[in-house]
């Protein structure tokens, strides 16, 4: 399973919003293409920032499910323009993760992932 861990800097003051958008509009939007979204995981130490992983069965369903969510008109003509400006930074470490990780991650395809 390949795993995002993506960390967000929310412009100041503007991370409950963000939050609001994230769960109800852009995780969603997400799912509908197979990509599974765990989060988010709030930083208590900063009140602008938030991590949350997303997951894909391998790199080739990675790119697949990616262009069908960002290529799609959905995320180009109005989730795009809501998440960008409220953005400060973001940034994202590519990871593989253990087998054994399945059984805690939501996922929306099958428990076991050929590679």
């Amino acid at each position: 399973m390949i795993v995002e861990v993506r960390t967000y800097r929310i412009k100041p003051g503007l991370r409950a919003q963000f939050l609001r958008f994230f769960e109800s509009r852009a995780v969603p939007a997400q799912q509908s293409k197979g990509i599974a979204v765990a989060g988010p995981l709030l930083d208590l130490e900063n009140d602008d920032t938030f991590i949350w992983l997303r997951a894909f069965p391998s790199l080739e369903d990675r790119e697949r499910m990616k262009s069908a969510f960002y290529d799609g008109d959905e995320w180009k003509n109005e989730l795009e323009a809501i998440a960008m400006p409220m953005l400060e930074s973001y940034s994202v470490a590519l990871t593989s993760v253990a087998e054994r990780f399945l059984e805690t991650f939501p996922r929306p395809f099958p428990k076991k992932v050929s590679r």
